[in-house]
């Protein structure tokens, strides 16, 4: 996490009279929005309507969109290639029909190069029209290379093509080679470039299509594995379902509806909405199939190079010998498994959920997951944001416990997302049980001193809250599960949000047992907390601020910090290093080795000074 956007009552900045072309584009698809809304309503599937016709796909509620992603169909939810070129075509028809019936005007100007001017600018119209992304772009680039070779007269390669779309979509905008749907998008026209370029006129039109749809999902599995670790088992009949009803049936009928005047439209987008709500429930009944998705680990970038080479060779043409070898190639990237801890060994990560905490425990054969990090909105908190896609990434399909320490909403937020999506074995927490967040828990335990457990090798230890306290009022942070975990490696003392109350009561009641290799500053870093009593109890060669960058509390406190490092104890924070990972080998007690993540995949714009002082906003 990198920073934090609040909105407080009316922005106080005075924007100045918008004008020019990028304005008034903003303006009518605006326009449009607002007159879709208008008469569809509260109809279910409005927003999809909405993102057809002007690519804004903010409206489109989150469980339709896990049925489209469940489906691998999420790519018609947005103006694609395919319907850009739709009408692209269409319109370079239309002008090229009415241009050679005026014999003066193509005696001057041959119709097909009017044609190929008129379906260029049709194109960009229409990219802007749906907000210019990625996919967009990429289209209106391949088409005007295209027209430009049908107005000189010259023909050109369609890994031309490609690579004129590539350049001109990199040179608007260097940044966007980081977004997943840059890749996917040139992986997908580029792998149907490569299966289709031998074999037309082979097959026929509906075999081919369902064979290149079958191709381009095999193609991009590498990489949709490396980006997202899952992949739609069902995708090739999704979409050979939805890809003509959508693009050949509603895309058409929704941009006539929207372009038609006032009582014509209702029509036509009430019929665009009726056929779309058909689709949808094929594609939800789709959906609901048990293995609809294949979810994997996260395969090392050497296997996901090697899979695609593999890919190439299986979509070389019949008749190539040894093509069945390619598959071999794919091998490594399903079993060669992400490195896991051994008997014995402890490994933690601090996951960066900015402000808030969340932590994944790992033994030799069990997963706990300590808190998990906030809630920003109903449908994206850290749990499924960050937890679970760090879960997934790294073969954890199932959690033997979750340990819900308190109920603040920056450590309970991910916990109903992580309780769904990885259904621990139990859940400890010192919240009430009737948490709506809980509901789907297995089983519901209270945390209380005197608790514990074993895994291979590893204990665990609860140290706080006590059965007093539960029959006390007070503040959630006080009543924070606090927990000493001991391995033949070292110590970890796991503190929550515990404020000076706690501490001293730490202090009071277990003294030196506080002592571990390695403290998880309270409650990050707050004036509240890390007394003096504690620090001098624990005594940690190394302290693990968990903190979010530029965090409106401004924590960590300068006081605070200051206690450490007037005891010469290093702090590693998440806000300057991204996820850390502490690993507790057997043969190396009390020295863990530390990895971050912004440490193993270093960007310049993540560089920042690792000398700020404690409570200043940093860079």
């Amino acid at each position: 996490a990198t920073g934090y956007v609040r909105i407080k009552g009316v922005n106080k900045q005075e924007a100045r009279a918008a004008t020019g072309m990028m304005i008034s584009i903003d303006r009518t698809r605006m326009a449009i929005r607002d007159r879709m809304q208008a008469v569809l309503k509260d109809q279910p599937y409005s927003g999809v309507l909405i993102a057809l016709a002007i690519g804004e796909q903010n409206a489109i509620p989150a469980a339709q969109w896990k049925t489209f992603w469940r489906t691998g169909t999420g790519h018609l939810m947005s103006i694609s290639g395919l319907h850009i070129t739709m009408v692209a075509a269409l319109l370079y028809w239309l002008a090229f029909r009415i241009w050679a019936r005026l014999p003066q005007l193509t005696a001057r100007i041959p119709a097909q190069r009017v044609a190929a001017v008129v379906g260029a600018a049709t194109a960009l119209a229409y990219s802007l029209i749906a907000g210019f992304s990625v996919p967009t772009q990429r289209t209106f680039f391949m088409l005007l290379v295209v027209a430009i070779a049908l107005t000189i007269g010259r023909g050109i390669s369609a890994s031309g093509i490609l690579a004129f779309a590539l350049f001109g979509v990199v040179l608007l905008d260097p940044w966007c080679v980081l977004a997943p749907g840059f890749w996917l998008s040139f992986g997908a026209v580029a792998m149907i470039f490569y299966v289709t370029a031998h074999r037309t006129g082979q097959l026929s039109a509906l075999r081919a299509a369902f064979l290149t749809q079958i191709a381009v999902t095999l193609g991009l599995l590498p990489m949709t594995l490396a980006l997202f670790q899952e992949v739609s088992v069902i995708s090739p009949i999704a979409n050979a379902l939805a890809i003509p009803v959508v693009s050949w049936v509603v895309v058409p009928i929704t941009l006539l509806g929207a372009l038609l005047p006032a009582g014509l439209s209702d029509i036509t987008l009430q019929l665009a909405h009726w056929v779309m709500s058909l689709t949808y429930e094929c594609l939800s009944w789709l959906a609901a199939m048990p293995n609809a998705v294949w979810q994997s680990h996260a395969p090392a970038m050497w296997t996901v190079g090697l899979a695609m080479v593999g890919v190439v060779v299986v979509m070389m043409p019949r008749g190539l010998p040894m093509r069945w070898m390619g598959a071999l190639a794919l091998l490594p990237m399903f079993f060669v498994l992400p490195p896991a801890p051994k008997p014995g060994e402890l490994w933690l990560t601090l996951l960066d959920v900015g402000q808030g905490l969340a932590t994944v425990v790992r033994t030799a054969t069990h997963t706990l997951v300590y808190d998990t990090g906030p809630k920003w909105n109903p449908d994206a908190d850290s749990g499924n944001r960050i937890v679970v896609p760090y879960l997934r990434g790294e073969g954890i399909r199932s959690l033997d416990a979750l340990v819900v320490t308190h109920d603040d909403e920056d450590h309970t937020g991910g916990a109903r997302s992580v309780i769904d999506a990885r259904s621990p074995g139990w859940v400890l927490t010192s919240v009430p049980k009737d948490r709506d967040y809980l509901a789907n828990a297995k089983e519901v335990m209270q945390c209380e001193v005197g608790d514990g457990w074993r895994w291979d090798g590893v204990e665990f230890d609860v140290l706080h809250p006590t059965s007093i306290a539960y029959d006390e009022t007070r503040k959630t942070n006080n009543m924070g599960c606090v927990i000493k975990i001991t391995a033949p490696g070292g110590t970890v003392l796991m503190t929550a949000d515990i404020e000076k109350l706690v501490e001293a009561e730490l202090v009071n009641r277990a003294g030196s047992e506080l002592k571990s290799d390695v403290l998880i500053v309270p409650h990050h870093g707050s004036k509240t907390s890390s007394t003096d009593a504690l620090l001098d109890a624990v005594q940690p060669p190394l302290a693990v601020l968990p903190v979010g960058y530029r965090n409106r509390f401004r924590h960590p406190h300068p006081d605070v910090q200051s206690r450490y490092v007037a005891r010469g104890i290093p702090i590693r924070r998440t806000d300057w290093e991204g996820a850390i990972t502490l690993k507790f080998a057997t043969d190396a007690i009390g020295r863990p080795s530390i990895e971050s993540y912004r440490s193993q995949r270093q960007r310049y714009w993540t560089d920042m000074p690792q000398t700020q002082v404690a409570g200043e906003p940093g860079p």
